[in-house]
């Protein structure tokens, strides 16, 4: 069965959009979500290959991190992928190894989804702790 913290994670995330449910009052979804997090981890978390930052990338994701932290605006995916751009436009030609980047130490592939719809689905402060993590080589 899957690990309580990480089952604990994921009601977290659907309490986000869903505040009344909870596994007492959802069980069908509890059974789903630690059917979730086991799939995960048998056949999705095997193939993630995590890669340390370069100097130039790891310069990026702090002023990502720190464009976000101060970040007040709308939690839409248009608003936070402008942040997204503005920190990668002036360090990265072309700006496609800024994404790169961000899946490949961030998310352990090599592509993934539009960064700023990630962040508003994620939530601005996992995303910072997730760079932290990065940052502090806890991913690799």
């Amino acid at each position: 069965m899957a690990h309580a913290d990480d089952k604990d994670q994921l009601w977290g995330f659907i309490r986000r959009y869903a505040p009344e449910a909870s596994p007492e009052t959802h069980s069908d979804l509890d059974a789903a979500v630690g059917f979730a997090v086991k799939y995960y981890k048998d056949f999705v978390a095997p193939a993630k290959t995590f890669r340390a930052p370069t100097e130039t990338e790891r310069e990026a994701l702090v002023a990502l991190r720190d464009a976000l932290a101060a970040y007040d605006g709308p939690l839409e995916d248009e608003a936070l992928q402008t942040v997204v751009y503005a920190v990668g436009r002036d360090r990265f030609d072309p700006l496609r190894d800024w994404f790169r980047a961000l899946y490949e130490v961030l998310l352990g592939a090599s592509q993934g989804p539009r960064f700023g719809g990630f962040i508003a689905l994620y939530g601005v402060g996992e995303t910072v702790a997730l760079i932290d993590r990065a940052l502090a080589g806890e991913l690799v």
